[in-house]
């Protein structure tokens, strides 16, 4: 598809994402995946969030910025330290949408037993 201004669209690249693409991309990184991993266990402040990790302060908010985005994280900023929760509710639509491929991988394999 052609665009007068800008030559060829890439609808891919142009459309904004859902909300389950918003969670599958910010659990893509294995920094944010640990996050997770430790909020589920108790809220953290973005400092505590960053200790496992070689990086600043300034880097992991970037990181719970894109947890945020995704509806993963809950931030409440009192004075200067920010703390983090996890929303699992956000996690639901990406575990559902899981399940049915699991449950699609088990009828295929039951169908392939049959034959």
């Amino acid at each position: 598809m052609r665009d007068g201004r800008h030559g060829i669209i890439n609808r891919m690249v142009e459309h904004p994402r859902s909300g389950l693409d918003t969670v599958f991309r910010a659990l893509s990184d294995p920094t944010r995946r640990a996050m997770i991993r430790q909020l589920a266990s108790s809220s953290c402040t973005i400092s505590e969030l960053s200790q496992p990790y070689d990086m600043s302060l300034a880097a992991a908010s970037k990181h719970v910025k894109v947890l945020e985005e995704a509806d993963l994280v809950q931030r409440e900023i009192q004075g200067r330290v920010h703390h983090c929760s996890l929303n699992s509710r956000a996690l639901v639509p990406a575990m559902t949408w899981l399940d049915s491929i699991t449950a699609f991988r088990d009828v295929q394999n039951k169908s392939n037993e049959i034959c």
